[in-house]
C-alpha cells in the first residue's frame, strides 16, 4: 500500500515541482545577493519552509532588531496555517508518528492536494499525505539549493534582484483579483499599507499597518458573523 501510494502521490506534485523549482531557485539568488552566505538560505529553506515568510526573513535579517513586528509579520503571512491545522486535524491525529512530519511541512500546496483528494480503498491515507508533503519539502529545498550554490559561479551583476520580493506579492495579489476570489481583504491591506506609508513614512508604517489591518479585519469578522443570521432568515424562518 505504501508503493501505490507513492505512484498515486507523485503525479499529483509534479506541477508543484515546477513552480517549487523556479521559486526556490529565484529565493536562493536573492538570498544571496543580499549578503546571506550560500549556505543560509538552504538552512532557513529546510527549518522555516514557508516560501513567503522566508522572503520576509531576508529583509528582516537586514533590517533593526524587532522581534515584535517580526512576530506580527510571521502570525499575518503565515496566520492562515492555523486554519489548515484545524481542516486536517482529524485526518492527522490517528496516523502516529507521521502526523509530525505532516504538521511541519503543511505548506498551501500539499493542503490543496490532501484535503481535496478522493483516494481508493487500495491507498493508504497516511502513506499517501507524507508522500505528497516530503516530495513538494525536497522541491523547495532542492530549488534553493540550485540557487544559492549556483550564486556562487554566477558571473551576472545581481543588483536590484530583491525586487523578486515585490514581484512575488505583486502576482499573489493580481492572482486573487484575476481568479475572483474576496478581493476585499487584499485591498484593506494596500489601502492601508499606502495610508501608514503616507503618513509614518518608510521607516515606521509596517508596525502600525499591521496593527490596524487586524483591528479592521476583527470588525469585520465580528460583523459578519453578528448578520449571518439576519442573511439565513431572509428566505423565512429557520426549521
Amino acid at each position: 500500500m505504501k508503493n501505490d501510494a507513492f505512484r498515486y502521490a507523485f503525479p499529483l506534485t509534479v506541477p508543484i515541482c515546477a513552480g517549487f523549482l523556479f521559486l526556490g531557485i529565484s529565493y536562493g539568488l536573492y538570498a544571496v545577493g543580499q549578503g546571506l552566505p550560500w549556505y543560509l538560505p538552504i538552512i532557513m529553506s529546510a527549518t522555516i519552509f514557508a516560501g513567503s515568510m522566508e522572503f520576509v526573513t531576508v529583509a528582516l535579517l537586514a533590517a533593526p532588531f524587532d522581534p515584535l513586528g517580526a512576530f506580527i509579520l510571521a502570525f499575518m503571512v503565515n496566520g492562515r496555517h492555523i486554519f489548515y491545522g484545524l481542516t486536517m486535524l482529524t485526518r492527522y491525529t490517528s496516523l502516529g508518528w507521521k502526523k509530525y512530519p505532516l504538521i511541519f511541512g503543511m505548506c498551501d500546496e500539499s493542503f490543496a492536494i490532501n484535503a481535496t483528494v478522493n483516494l481508493p480503498e487500495t491507498v493508504d491515507h497516511g502513506w499517501f499525505y507524507l508522500h505528497v508533503t516530503w516530495l513538494n519539502f525536497v522541491y523547495w529545498v532542492f530549488g534553493v539549493a540550485v540557487g544559492s550554490i549556483g550564486s556562487q559561479f554566477i558571473t551576472l551583476n545581481l543588483k536590484g534582484i530583491e525586487f523578486v520580493l515585490t514581484a512575488l506579492f505583486a502576482v499573489i495579489f493580481l492572482d486573487m483579483i484575476l481568479g475572483g476570489k474576496n478581493m476585499v481583504p487584499g485591498f484593506i491591506g494596500l489601502g492601508v499599507s499606502l495610508l501608514m506609508r503616507i503618513l509614518l513614512g518608510l521607516d515606521v508604517f509596517m508596525l502600525p499597518a499591521m496593527a490596524l489591518m487586524v483591528v479592521i479585519f476583527s470588525v469585520l469578522y465580528k460583523v459578519k458573523v453578528k448578520n449571518e443570521p439576519v442573511k439565513m432568515n431572509e428566505g423565512g424562518p429557520l426549521p
